[in-house]
């Protein structure tokens, strides 16, 4: 991913001058894509891969070394597997819920 100053670099080289409009214009709607790319980059993804210890309609168990992992799924994702099958499985966390409780209010500086 390109920072924001590797995009204000690559608009100022000395090769975006105005006589090369086109190169220019080019230069632009790349910088401007991947500006665009940046900002909207949803919930970073993850994998887990292993095998399917446990199928149910909701939720697929797969081992990942020492440890059983349960997913979330819907019945059409995985409709196919079997137990046993070696799986890579793509996910994002997602908020389910938030309980928030009000911040402690800060104490007065004890004067000397």
């Amino acid at each position: 991913m390109a920072t924001g100053s590797t995009i204000v670099y690559f608009l100022v080289t000395p090769e975006f001058q105005p006589e090369n409009s086109m190169k220019n214009n080019v230069r632009i709607a790349l910088a401007s894509a991947l500006l665009a790319v940046s900002a909207f980059a949803g919930a970073k993804s993850y994998q887990v891969t292993g095998p399917v210890l446990e199928i149910r309609p909701d939720v697929i168990v797969v081992q990942k070394g020492s440890e059983k992992w349960e997913l979330d799924r819907t019945a059409a994702q995985g409709a196919d597997l079997k137990v046993g099958d070696k799986v890579t499985i793509q996910y994002t966390m997602a908020v389910k819920s938030i309980e928030a409780k009000p911040a402690a209010a800060a104490k007065p500086a004890k004067k000397k």
